[in-house]
This record gives structure tokens, C-alpha cells and sequence, in this order.
């Protein structure tokens, strides 16, 4: 395959007006802010992010590279199919949960960061530890998605994968580290509207292409392979139900869907946009769904591309763009490309900012410079954007396993964030010391039974595993996921009662409370709200009333009212004192 001049424009063009427009938007904020604070623009833009915007960009944010090439490989693979395409449904309900659940007392009470509430209730130290599966998290999907941008360029275009890897992230680096979450979202409307007219555009030339079947034939029928629809086993029913159970729920805890939550104008726009954006991720996954079963119709011998068909090659995971690049036209192909190459940047610039923000607001500004200046906080904030950005192009080139790393942080999000997320915007009373134990034992659970990607062994066999005849590495039948994410959620509440029940009844010396979770009358590790929302900290608008605490009484320290309560008819908010720290 030779360079391709028109398909290197093409790219170019998509990425000019890409950046373009993240320019853009960044001048646009900064003369529509005025006197505003920098750190809430750059963070949750203002929270002033209109409707239609809003829901473009929490769609653009899961639908990007994994999530088309993902789908349109799940349905392409024999013996899996449509039945184990999970995302795209998996995403929608998980935006429709988080809507209806968790957006309106995120956002009611004003929080700036996913680990906010984790600060206010558990403290400084445990929202650092907190941090780590979500850095993880972040980090390691930005990494796989990048990884997969070099190898779909390659197809089509012929051109080194490392420049197209560190070109797109360049971009998406650069006009995130100006705008903030403005740009992310500006350029999110651009992303998504290519990503829609790019595929849509392609299928009608794919699916005519004389060496495809029709695919309705080929979904009941086996033809060139199994029919696309695919079925599920009786024997993976389990495993079944406990990767869809983690796309729900684990799809909730990112701090890459709570900043577009949080950056809505109210309490209710954010529960709209969820739901606004449920429906744009089923749509947005038809072109991809379309695409897998157009390849697993075609016979590649009458192709350019000849046999082996793609999964004898184990080419399975660049279906679509190897359906773009011999069942299109050229122009069509490099338009396609286009797309995918947006939807990547629409995922990587999110991940980018997700983790910045958190570490500079809650581990750089709440756990050891709670007095930092607006300009200090503004320039930890692009310092970061800049280290992570360049990490994630490091692990997209360097990293073997990257795809197995962000497997494994993402269960790491649903099986230890998700439960303590529960319980601190649910449940009253839960501990630092219940939140310790919750997180390691599901950390145990979940690193015991093993990770395939990484050819880590499973240490506990659960029912139904069986070893790999590749490699010998055990595969899990049994719902250990989410099981181990019960588990975790059941000792953070176990123990924080029992911690507390021994503490008052004094069977337990006041004295050993070392975290200070339970007895102690004033205490600088655990955060109230004033802390996280004082003056000198971020300006906030709508928030909940509150009273800064000077002192933590047993019974209030076990009643968490404010986590639980309906804040949207809320009186305004009186004047916030500053708490000694």
C-alpha cells in the first residue's frame, strides 16, 4: 500500500478546523468571563454549559474511538455478534442511572470534582488513595485510544503510526491546555457531527460493494462466517451479566462524566443531559453496528484485500477501517477516517482534562495548598494537562499491554469507586475506616481473579473457570466483578458500624481513633463543606446552606442528611466562613 497524498489532506483539514475551533472557544471564554474565576472555567467551564452543547459533549465523550471500532469488531467476530456488542446499550442505561440517581445531588451541592464528596466525608488521605483507580482509569483509556488512532491511520493512509499518535494528541493537548473544558466542548459538537456524517456517508458504499451479501441473510445465516447477531452461551451467561452489570454501573464513577455534570447550569439541566445523551450514544453506535455485520458479509477473496479474511489475521479489532479502506471509494475512506481520527480526539482530550482537574484541585489544592492563588492553581492546571497528555502518548507507544491495562483500571473504578460512591452520597454513616477496608478487599478480590490481557493469573478459581489451552491462564465464568464490587461495598458498611458501635460503647479507647474519623471533636483530615467550598477556595454558584462545622459531635458525625437531601428548593446560600485548617 503506497502513501496516500488525499488521505493525509483530508486529515490535516479534519485537524485544522478541529483546533480551530478549540482556539476558538478558548477566546471565546476569555472574553465572556470577564472577572470570573479561571480554575471554575478551566474545570467545570463556568457551569454555564448550554443544553445542546452540554449533551454533545457528555455524548462525544463515550462515544469515541473504542466505542465504534469496539462495536463494529463485537459484531464482526464470529461467535460473539451483536448479542456481545454491550456498549452501546450498556452506556445508554449507565447515562440514564447516573441521570436519574446521581447528577441532581452532585450537582445540587455545588462540588467542583468527582472526589469531592469522597474529601468532605472521608478526608484528605482517603480521597488520595480514591484518586489512583481514577487516575488509572483515565490515563490508561486515553492511552488505548490513541494507540488505536495510529493503527486506523496506518490502514488507510500508509503513514507512521507514531506521528499520527503524537500529532493527534498534540492537538487534543494543546487546546484543552488553553480552553479547559470550553474547548473540550466546543470541539466536541465539531467531533461528533464528523464522526455521524463520516460513517453514515460510508455505509451505503460498503454495504453495495458488489463482494457483500445482503446482511440480512447473513444475520440468521451462516454464509462466510457465523450470523452476526450472535447468541450467547448458556455457560457465559454469567460472564455475560457481569461485564454488562460493569458497563452500567461502572460507567457511573468517571470524573470525565461528573465534570460535564457538574459544569451544567442546574441540577436539572444535568440530569437532561444524561438522559439527552443516552439517546445520542444508541444512535451514534447504528454506523458501527452496520459496519461489523457488512464485514462479516463480505467475501474478502473478491477484495483487494484477499484472504485471510481479517480475523485469521487477527486483524478483528481494525474492521472498520479496513471495510472503509477496500469496500469504499477512496474520497469516502479518507472521510470515514476522518471521523474515527475525531471520535479519538473527542475521548483523549476528555480523559486529559479528567485527570488534571482532579489532581490539581483535590490532591495539589484541598491536601496541600488550600491557600493557593487563582494564578497557582490555573498554571498546576495546564502543567498537568501537559504531563498527562504526554503520558498517555508515551503509554499509546510504548505500552504492549495498554488495552489490558485499561481493562484492569476499569474494573478498579467499578468494583472500588462505585461502592464508595454509594455510600457517600447514600448511605449514613459510613467511615474512613469502613471506606479503608472496602477499598483494599475489593482491590484483593478483583486483582485475584486474574486479568487475561495483562496474562496475570487468577489466584482464586472461581465456579466455571477454566485455563486458556494458549496459554494456560485461567478464564472466569462466574460474576467475580461483581461480586467483588458487593463485597467492597458491604465491608466499607459493615465495618464502618461496627467501628462506630465499638467507639461509643468504649469498648475502643477514644485514643486509637489515629484517623480521626470518629471521635475527634475537630479534626484538619476530614473536609466539611465549607473547606471545599470556602471563598479563597473556587466560587460556586447554587449551592446547598450550609454551616461550617468547628466541632463533630458523635451523632452528627454518623448523619450525612445533606448527602441525602432534595437541594433544589434550597433558600440562597448564606455568606460561607472560612473553617481553620
Amino acid at each position: 500500500m503506497g502513501f496516500h497524498v488525499e488521505g493525509l489532506i483530508a486529515i490535516i483539514i479534519f485537524y485544522l478546523a478541529i483546533l480551530f475551533v478549540g482556539i476558538w472557544a478558548a477566546w471565546r471564554t476569555k472574553n465572556s468571563r470577564g472577572d470570573g474565576d479561571p480554575r471554575e472555567g478551566i474545570i467545570v467551564g463556568g457551569r454555564d454549559i448550554g443544553l445542546l452543547v452540554g449533551a454533545f459533549t457528555m455524548t462525544a465523550t463515550w462515544v469515541g474511538g473504542g466505542y465504534i471500532n469496539g462495536t463494529a469488531e463485537a459484531v464482526f467476530v464470529s461467535d460473539y455478534g451483536l448479542a456481545w456488542a454491550q456498549a452501546p446499550i450498556g452506556y445508554a442505561i449507565s447515562l440514564v442511572v447516573g441521570g436519574l440517581f446521581f447528577a441532581k445531588p452532585m450537582r445540587s451541592k455545588g462540588y467542583v470534582t468527582m472526589l469531592d464528596p469522597f474529601q468532605q466525608v472521608y478526608g484528605k488521605r482517603m480521597g488520595g488513595l480514591l484518586f489512583i483507580p481514577a487516575l488509572m482509569g483515565e490515563m490508561f483509556w486515553a492511552g488505548a485510544i490513541l494507540s488505536a488512532l495510529g493503527a486506523t491511520i496506518s490502514v488507510i493512509v500508509d503513514i507512521n503510526i507514531n506521528i499520527s499518535v503524537i500529532v493527534s494528541a498534540l492537538i487534543a493537548t494543546f487546546y484543552t491546555l488553553v480552553g479547559g473544558l470550553y474547548s473540550v466542548a466546543y470541539t466536541d459538537v465539531v467531533q461528533l457531527f464528523c464522526i455521524f456524517l463520516g460513517l453514515w456517508i460510508s455505509v451505503p458504499f460498503a454495504i453495495t460493494h458488489p463482494a457483500v451479501t445482503d446482511i440480512t441473510v447473513t444475520a440468521v445465516t451462516k454464509v462466510y462466517k457465523e450470523p452476526w447477531l450472535g447468541s450467547i452461551q448458556s455457560a457465559d451467561i454469567w460472564s455475560w451479566l457481569d461485564s454488562f452489570l460493569l458497563l452500567i454501573l461502572g460507567g457511573i464513577p468517571w470524573q470525565a462524566y461528573f465534570q460535564r455534570v457538574l459544569s451544567a447550569s442546574s441540577a436539572t439541566y444535568a440530569q437532561v443531559l444524561s438522559i439527552l445523551a443516552a439517546f445520542g450514544c444508541l444512535v451514534m453506535a447504528v454506523p458501527s453496528i452496520l459496519i461489523g455485520a457488512i464485514g462479516a458479509s463480505t467475501d474478502w477473496n473478491q477484495t483487494d484485500y484477499g484472504l485471510p479474511d481479517p480475523q485469521s489475521r487477527n486483524e478483528t479489532d481494525m474492521i472498520l477501517p479496513i471495510v472503509l479502506q477496500y469496500l469504499c471509494p477512496a474520497y469516502i475512506s479518507f472521510f470515514g477516517l476522518g471521523a474515527v481520527s475525531a471520535a479519538v480526539m473527542s475521548s483523549a482530550d476528555s480523559s486529559i482534562l479528567s485527570a488534571s482537574s482532579m489532581f490539581a484541585r483535590n490532591i495539589y489544592q484541598l491536601s496541600f495548598r488550600q491557600n493557593a492563588s487563582e494564578r497557582e492553581i490555573v498554571w498546576v492546571l495546564r502543567i498537568t494537562i501537559f504531563i498527562f497528555g504526554a503520558s498517555a502518548t508515551a503509554m499509546a507507544l510504548l505500552a504492549q499491554s495498554v488495552y489490558g491495562l485499561w481493562y484492569l483500571s476499569s474494573d478498579l473504578v467499578y468494583i472500588i469507586i462505585f461502592p464508595q460512591l454509594l455510600c457517600v452520597l447514600f448511605i449514613k454513616g459510613t467511615n474512613t475506616y469502613g471506606s479503608i477496608v472496602g477499598y483494599v478487599f475489593g482491590l484483593f478480590l478483583r486483582i485475584s481473579g486474574g486479568e487475561p490481557y495483562l496474562y496475570l493469573q487468577a489466584l482464586i478459581c472461581y465456579p466455571g473457570c477454566y485455563a486458556d489451552p494458549r496459554n494456560g491462564i485461567y478464564l472466569q465464568r462466574f460474576p467475580f466483578k461483581t461480586v467483588s464490587m458487593l463485597a467492597s461495598f458491604l465491608a466499607n458498611v459493615c465495618v464502618s458500624y461496627l467501628v462506630k458501635y465499638l467507639f461509643e460503647k468504649g469498648t475502643i479507647s477514644p485514643k486509637l481513633d489515629f484517623l480521626n474519623a470518629v471521635i475527634a471533636k475537630h479534626s484538619d483530615e476530614i473536609m466539611d463543606k465549607t473547606t471545599l467550598v470556602k471563598n479563597d477556595n473556587i466560587n460556586l454558584s447554587e449551592l446547598a446552606p450550609v454551616k461550617p462545622r468547628h466541632s463533630v459531635t458523635l451523632p452528627t458525625t454518623f448523619t450525612n442528611k445533606e448527602a441525602i437531601s432534595d437541594l433544589d428548593s434550597s433558600p440562597e446560600s448564606p455568606e460561607l466562613e472560612d473553617k481553620d485548617m
